[in-house]
């Protein structure tokens, strides 16, 4: 029973030997891994490095741009508040020629009879001029024709 008590020690003996190999493996695996995972992530906080600085780079762009864009919109606005005075400039002249427009317009219909009244009288006269004429040729002719008659009759 010796025998089987030292057999059972050396078999323990054996398969403790074999757990500490494998766990030797796993260890030398996981070691290797764990190096394996650090190299990464020495790569990785590179990167990070690098996009930490394009990112600040890139915010300090953003904030320039952000002033320029403000100070480009306080320019605008003084443009646009032209651009309304103009526009309000040109709806009070609207305003001003609507309102002469209604007072010619009221002046005219006030004044159409008196119009209407110089139109005849006009005609009146030119008629009376033109009878005028008529009659002046009319005096010319005759006189033209009589001083023939004599002139004819002198002849003779």
């Amino acid at each position: 029973m010796q025998i089987i008590l030292y057999l059972s020690v050396a078999l323990i003996a054996v398969a403790f030997l074999v757990l500490v190999i494998y766990i030797s493996k796993t260890l030398k695996s996981l070691q290797r891994t764990l190096d394996s995972v650090s190299d990464t992530l020495k790569g990785v906080e590179g990167q990070l490095d690098g996009v930490t600085r394009e990112t600040t780079l890139l915010l300090q762009k953003t904030n320039a741009l952000a002033d320029d864009v403000g100070q480009k919109s306080a320019k605008l606005n003084s443009v646009v508040d032209a651009v309304k005075g103009v526009g309000e400039t040109v709806s009070n002249f609207n305003g001003t020629l609507q309102n002469i427009t209604k007072t010619v317009d009221k002046q005219v219909e006030e004044s159409k009879e008196k119009v209407s009244q110089i139109i005849q009288w006009s005609n009146v006269i030119l008629e009376l001029k033109e009878k005028w004429r008529e009659r002046k040729e009319a005096k010319e002719t005759k006189k033209e024709e009589s001083i023939q008659v004599k002139q004819k009759v002198r002849s003779y």
